[in-house]
């Protein structure tokens, strides 16, 4: 049994919590790593209207009894199009327990979150924006290393740093993600002073998980160097699978393309098109180098009793006789 601050405050089996993945986080998804013992969590970016969002959450509790939670990708800049006000609207209404944000500081909604009992989870790529969260009051807080899928920030600082010096700086749990896919990592991260982890990548090689089948058989021919970093130039960086679109977007931003031109290749549009339809060559897909660690398509349920499995091993043999 491993039990940390994070499950206690969760309510869930083990420390596992399933990241955003833009147009994969759907209501079965969510509800399959829930009932694995992990926290599902259903993407709001993915659709338009607050109706929407709530008949997903709907749908969420209609295939799990177990906590889950919405992950709200927050707009750098508040403006007519920021859909933000609306999603919190939605957990706020249909009494979601977990919510994770990203982006821009969640400080505006902090409040009226923690008075209708919802637990925040805000996800950063450095120790800076970490106090700082934990300073504006949020529960927990997720710090990505450079080895992430997405967006890892710009300080291009590796897992294992950012997570040791974190949990150093905040007093709140603090949860890894970035290169973990088993229980190795999973140990690692907790020695580290995580008390959970996110996991994305791994998850995309599962059964359940709705990216086209030649999408995951990517992945798990994969190796850790066959991922790059794109988008810098906008000051967006982002891991993703090494592909001919990643290589014109870089070579775009070489010659100083502006986003609107980046646009045609990495928008939402173009990358949830190809990801339904298996085409891995033309678009961008989000995607960290611990692809180099994953050799099979499991259900969901396998990836996450096998992890704790692996590190219960690990911590009851391996290193017991190491410490003697």
């Amino acid at each position: 049994m491993i039990r940390t601050r994070v499950t206690d405050l969760l309510d869930i089996q083990y420390p596992i919590i399933q990241g955003g993945m833009q147009w994969l986080a759907c209501a079965e998804f969510a509800a399959a790593v829930s009932n694995a013992g992990g926290l599902g969590v259903i993407s709001a970016a993915m659709h338009p209207s607050k109706e929407d969002l709530l008949e997903e959450i709907r749908k969420t509790r209609e295939l799990t009894s177990m906590p889950f939670g919405v992950n709200i990708s927050m707009l750098p800049t508040v403006g007519p199009g920021d859909m933000t006000p609306k999603y919190v609207e939605a957990v706020i209404e249909a009494k979601v327990p977990v919510v994770e944000t990203a982006g821009r500081s969640p400080k505006d909604f902090i409040g009226d979150l923690k008075q209708a009992g919802v637990k925040i989870i805000h996800k950063v790529p450095s120790v800076r924006f970490a106090k700082k969260a934990a300073e504006i009051g949020v529960d927990m807080v997720t710090v990505v290393g450079f080895e992430c899928g997405g967006h890892p920030g710009l300080d291009d600082v590796p897992t294992a740093l950012i997570v040791n010096k974190a949990s150093r700086a905040v007093d709140i749990p603090v949860l890894a993600g970035g290169g973990i896919v088993d229980g190795r990592g999973l140990l690692s991260a907790l020695s580290l002073g995580a008390e959970g982890v996110v996991l994305g990548t791994r998850f995309v090689a599962t059964q359940e998980c709705t990216a086209h089948p030649a999408f995951k058989e990517w992945v798990v021919n994969a190796q850790e160097t066959d991922t790059i970093i794109i988008e810098r130039s906008i000051r967006n960086p982002m891991r993703a699978m090494k592909n001919r679109a990643a290589y014109q977007v870089l070579g775009m931003e070489t010659h100083g393309a502006t986003l609107k031109q980046l646009l045609a290749i990495i928008s939402g549009k173009v990358g949830k098109k190809a990801l339904f339809e298996g085409d891995i060559e033309n678009s961008t897909f989000a995607i960290g180098q611990a692809v180099g660690l994953i050799n099979e398509i499991e259900t969901v349920e396998d990836v996450v009793k096998g992890i704790i499995s692996e590190a219960e091993d690990l911590y009851r043999y391996r290193l017991a006789a190491v410490f003697g």
